[in-house]
């Protein structure tokens, strides 16, 4: 099975955790202090991607299938 993720994306990935739990690590514009371990794992990702490294797409927002049949019902019934 291929791998998602290069080395290089995990180095990224390695680096923004480090400056994490040393307290350095600070978010894009505002600056402020990432204090989250999902939140730096997802800031090593973006620098990877931006050195197009080779790491999984980003997952876009998917609207349930449920409110979609409840849409289609409401429309029908009426």
């Amino acid at each position: 099975m291929a791998r998602k993720y290069s080395k290089g994306a995990a180095k990224k990935v390695e680096r923004a955790m480090h400056k994490r739990k040393k307290g350095t690590l600070k978010s894009g514009r505002s600056g402020k202090t990432v204090k989250s371990r999902k939140q730096a794992i997802a800031i090593g990702l973006s620098e990877a991607r931006k050195e197009e490294k080779k790491v999984a797409s980003k997952k876009s927002a998917k609207k349930s299938r449920k409110t979609k049949k409840a849409k289609k019902t409401k429309r029908s019934k009426s």
